[in-house]
């Protein structure tokens, strides 16, 4: 299984990008996966999942307004839409996906609990 992102980039503040994970040796139709980011010097967090049990999504209250998350079944391909983005949203982005986890709307799985992950794509924000 291989996960790959892409689409990270240096934005102005208030500018988009879109990211992409392209999975393979998985389907993502129908299973837990997300989106996570990583600052220097602090945790992975969620930023924005899609549950395996009613395809619900969640927005962390950071992101919400301005990150839209999407599945293209038929590519296998997961996205990120990012608008007004801000220096605060500057982050190592990671896709995950994990084939047995039943998830529910309402909040990210905790990142320990994903068993693929992506290689990450940097998004930095300037101000």
């Amino acid at each position: 299984v291989q996960l790959v992102e892409s689409g990270g980039g240096l934005v102005q503040a208030g500018g988009s990008l879109r990211l992409s994970c392209v999975a393979s040796g998985f389907t993502f139709d129908g299973h837990a996966i997300g989106w996570f980011r990583q600052a220097p010097g602090k945790e992975r967090e969620g930023v924005s999942c899609i549950a395996s049990s009613d395809g619900g999504t969640f927005y962390a209250d950071s992101v919400k307004g301005r990150f839209t998350i999407s599945n293209d079944n038929a590519k296998n391909t997961m996205y990120l839409e990012m608008n007004s983005l801000k220096p605060e949203d500057t982050a190592v982005y990671y896709c995950a996906a994990d084939p047995f986890l039943v998830s529910k709307a309402g909040n990210c799985p905790r990142a320990h609990v994903l068993d693929y992950w992506g290689q990450g794509t940097q998004v930095t924000v300037s101000s």
